[in-house]
Protein backbone atom coordinates (compact mmCIF):
# COMPACT_ATOMS: atom_id res chain seq x y z
CA UNK A 1 0.00 0.00 0.00
CA UNK A 2 1.38 3.42 -0.89
CA UNK A 3 1.02 6.17 1.32
CA UNK A 4 1.54 9.23 -0.42
CA UNK A 5 -1.59 10.26 -1.49
CA UNK A 6 -2.30 10.02 2.41
CA UNK A 7 1.10 12.02 2.92
CA UNK A 8 0.11 14.68 -0.04
CA UNK A 9 -3.22 15.06 1.73
CA UNK A 10 -1.19 15.81 5.41
CA UNK A 11 1.59 18.03 3.32
CA UNK A 12 -2.29 20.02 2.76
CA UNK A 13 -3.13 20.47 6.23
CA UNK A 14 0.25 21.26 7.53
CA UNK A 15 0.94 24.32 4.48
CA UNK A 16 -2.45 25.78 5.43
CA UNK A 17 -1.58 25.76 9.14
CA UNK A 18 1.64 27.09 7.98
CA UNK A 19 -0.47 29.79 5.61
CA UNK A 20 -2.95 30.32 8.48
CA UNK A 21 0.65 31.86 10.48
CA UNK A 22 1.61 33.95 8.53
CA UNK A 23 -1.89 35.15 7.41
CA UNK A 24 -2.34 35.98 11.19
CA UNK A 25 1.18 38.08 11.51
CA UNK A 26 -0.19 40.48 8.54
CA UNK A 27 -3.41 40.94 10.55
CA UNK A 28 -1.59 41.22 14.17
CA UNK A 29 0.25 44.36 12.71
CA UNK A 30 -2.93 46.34 12.47
CA UNK A 31 -3.86 45.79 15.85
CA UNK A 32 -3.37 48.43 17.97
CA UNK A 33 -2.87 47.47 21.75
CA UNK A 34 -3.34 51.28 22.96
CA UNK A 35 -6.44 52.59 24.58
CA UNK A 36 -7.60 55.49 22.39
CA UNK A 37 -9.95 57.60 25.13
CA UNK A 38 -10.23 60.55 23.25
CA UNK A 39 -10.21 58.95 19.76
CA UNK A 40 -13.44 58.88 17.18
CA UNK A 41 -15.69 55.50 17.40
CA UNK A 42 -14.10 54.73 14.10
CA UNK A 43 -10.78 53.22 15.70
CA UNK A 44 -12.73 51.73 18.65
CA UNK A 45 -14.56 49.97 15.62
CA UNK A 46 -11.79 49.21 13.20
CA UNK A 47 -9.69 47.36 16.12
CA UNK A 48 -12.53 45.23 17.52
CA UNK A 49 -13.12 44.43 13.65
CA UNK A 50 -9.11 43.56 13.68
CA UNK A 51 -9.83 41.70 16.69
CA UNK A 52 -12.92 39.66 15.31
CA UNK A 53 -11.12 38.70 12.30
CA UNK A 54 -7.78 37.68 14.42
CA UNK A 55 -10.59 35.51 16.44
CA UNK A 56 -11.29 33.52 13.42
CA UNK A 57 -8.32 33.34 12.24
CA UNK A 58 -7.20 31.21 16.04
CA UNK A 59 -10.35 29.18 15.84
CA UNK A 60 -9.16 27.73 12.53
CA UNK A 61 -5.68 27.98 13.37
CA UNK A 62 -6.10 26.07 16.31
CA UNK A 63 -8.50 23.39 14.57
CA UNK A 64 -6.28 22.69 11.93
CA UNK A 65 -3.65 22.53 14.25
CA UNK A 66 -5.35 19.50 16.09
CA UNK A 67 -6.56 17.71 12.50
CA UNK A 68 -2.78 17.57 11.11
CA UNK A 69 -1.49 16.74 14.65
CA UNK A 70 -3.94 13.70 14.68
CA UNK A 71 -3.94 12.91 10.87
CA UNK A 72 -0.23 12.61 11.19
CA UNK A 73 -0.29 10.24 13.88
CA UNK A 74 -2.65 8.06 12.68
CA UNK A 75 -0.42 7.62 9.37
CA UNK A 76 2.45 7.73 11.27
CA UNK A 77 1.22 4.33 13.20
CA UNK A 78 -0.07 2.61 10.35
CA UNK A 79 2.92 2.90 8.38
CA UNK A 80 5.02 1.71 11.47
CA UNK A 81 2.32 -1.11 11.16
CA UNK A 82 2.36 -1.69 7.96
CA UNK A 83 6.57 -2.18 7.82
CA UNK A 84 6.39 -4.48 10.70
CA UNK A 85 3.47 -6.69 9.19
CA UNK A 86 5.65 -7.04 6.12
CA UNK A 87 8.78 -6.99 8.05
CA UNK A 88 6.99 -10.33 10.00
CA UNK A 89 6.46 -11.77 6.41
CA UNK A 90 9.25 -12.39 4.95
CA UNK A 91 10.55 -14.92 7.36
CA UNK A 92 7.45 -17.16 6.47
Amino acid sequence: MSFVPFFVLWSVIALAVLALIGYRKVVAQQEDDTLHVLEPVSVDQQQAGVAHKLEQIDKWGKLLTIIAAVYGLILGLAYVYQSWVQGSHIGV
